[in-house]
């Protein structure tokens, strides 16, 4: 039996994809707006936390406290008057309470209360006074938090009257939960502000790579951008200056070979008209009259053919085979058998034992090939050798031949240029495009065995 494409996934992996498509639809899309929000949620959690640990227990233990404090004061007041009895007596106590209390008390005959409860502020003390009043008297009350801003009044029904008790507000009201939270939001805007500052730099340095990628893109040359930012946002930077330096290299060379491709083809293309055109068009034609033409023909033909299967070479390279991690010592072995078997006198090959870099096997062989085909021809012996480093693998190619003039060295290295006649003087700049392809780089030094050292850099 046969099960749906839908349940072979759990229900919980299709919930994760809602979640996910939903979350994405909140969230903003450029990445400055992401990633301050990445800034601002924790500043919020932090401050919040901060909030709640000074408010929900420091600032509502010591409210707790100084309510307990004035409501301990106005029932030993309560109990004082209703003890003394003589008006005089009460004037008394009245003045020492208003003087060592800070309580300021007064006493309506026959008044009553129209209200009852309390007036609500910001922070914990009103609610605390409340609760403190109701477990210590049996008395309906009113606070009114609000008639004056400096004292709080608390007006408390009698059998007989109201007493009306003025506390001063400095010894019930929390004023530093003000500063607090002026600090907290103080410091978290500024601190946000700060935050996006340092990331609109960081965002106007990837802009400006996302700009000079699609100018590159449309094919209008910028020339290098200026590494700015964070390392990382730098080191793309200057990975897409090399790209961009490496592509331009590249459609410069092959808009070379395409011009070079006319300008070498038209000799031989010219002597084939020529040769035709000189052929007789009627009567008999015998085979021994023609056989010169046909065979110069058919030399230009072939010209035509090597000409032709280089440019195809330079122009197709190698991009499409894998790396592949390769041992050097055999790999230079079978450079060297295969260079033999050509007639080349390979003198010695000197790699030391173990040592493997990650390259395309068949492009590098391509290349060592190249440089030991052209070594070949002007050169009685040959040396191949390979050594570590670091950071990658040198490989050097030896003879013992006329040596290339130091001011000739960067000239032969492009297209098209060659130090003898019939060659297309592509042989190093294929070897040179094959190694850069590596990330490596190649140069034409003196050897020491008198002639070329073609010295390539392989990075690990």
């Amino acid at each position: 039996m046969r099960r749906s494409g839908l349940k072979l996934f759990p229900s919980s992996f299709w919930k994760s994809r809602r979640v996910e498509k939903s979350m994405r639809r909140v969230l903003p899309r450029s990445l400055l707006a992401r990633s301050l929000l990445i800034v601002l949620i924790p500043l919020l959690i932090t401050q919040g936390i901060a909030l709640e640990v000074f408010y929900g227990n420091f600032l509502q233990v010591a409210s707790r406290r100084l309510s307990d404090s004035v409501t301990s004061e106005i029932v030993l007041s309560l109990n004082a008057l209703e003890r003394l009895k003589k008006p005089a007596d009460r004037q008394w106590f009245v003045e020492q309470a208003q003087q060592h209390l800070q309580l300021v008390e007064s006493w309506h005959s026959n008044a009553r209360l129209r209200r009852f409860g309390s007036t609500h502020v910001l922070g914990p003390m009103d609610e605390d006074l409340a609760r403190a009043l109701r477990a210590s008297i049996s008395y309906p009350f009113f606070v009114n938090w609000r008639e004056d801003p400096h004292t709080v009044k608390i007006s408390i029904q009698l059998p007989d009257g109201v007493l009306d008790v003025e506390a001063p507000r400095k010894r019930l009201d929390m004023g530093q939960i003000w500063l607090f939270v002026a600090w907290a939001v103080g410091s978290s805007l500024l601190l946000f502000v700060i935050a996006s500052l340092f990331m609109r730099n960081q965002v106007r340095a990837i802009r400006r790579l996302a700009h000079a990628a699609e100018q590159f893109g449309l094919g209008r040359d910028i020339g290098p951008i200026r590494p700015a930012g964070a390392q990382e946002v730098r080191k793309a930077a200057v990975a897409f200056n090399r790209m961009q330096d490496r592509i331009y290299r590249f459609v410069s060379q092959r808009t070379g070979v395409l011009a070079g491709v006319s300008h070498d083809l038209r000799t031989p293309l010219t002597r084939l008209r020529l040769s035709l055109d000189m052929m007789p068009r009627t009567g008999m034609v015998r085979a021994e009259d023609i056989q010169p033409d046909v065979e110069d023909m058919i030399g230009d033909v072939a010209e035509m053919e090597h000409m032709i299967a280089s440019y195809l070479a330079f122009a197709r390279g190698e991009g499409a085979e894998n790396v592949a991690e390769t041992e050097i010592e055999p790999f230079l072995e079978d450079v060297a058998a295969a260079a033999r078997r050509a007639g080349a006198h390979v003198f010695s090959v000197r790699v030391a034992p173990g040592l493997r870099v990650h390259m395309r096997p068949d492009a590098m062989r391509r290349a060592l090939t190249n440089l030991v085909d052209n070594a070949r021809r002007y050169a009685k012996h040959i040396n191949l050798s390979a050594q570590g480093r670091s950071d990658g693998v040198v490989v050097m190619v030896d003879d013992d031949g006329p040596s290339i003039p130091p001011e000739r060295r960067d000239s032969v290295l492009r297209a098209f240029e060659s130090g003898r006649g019939g060659g297309t003087g592509l042989g190093l700049t294929i070897s040179r495009d094959i190694v850069r392809a590596h990330g490596g780089e190649m140069e034409l030094l003196d050897s020491p065995m008198g002639g070329l050292r073609v010295r390539l850099f392989l990075p690990r």
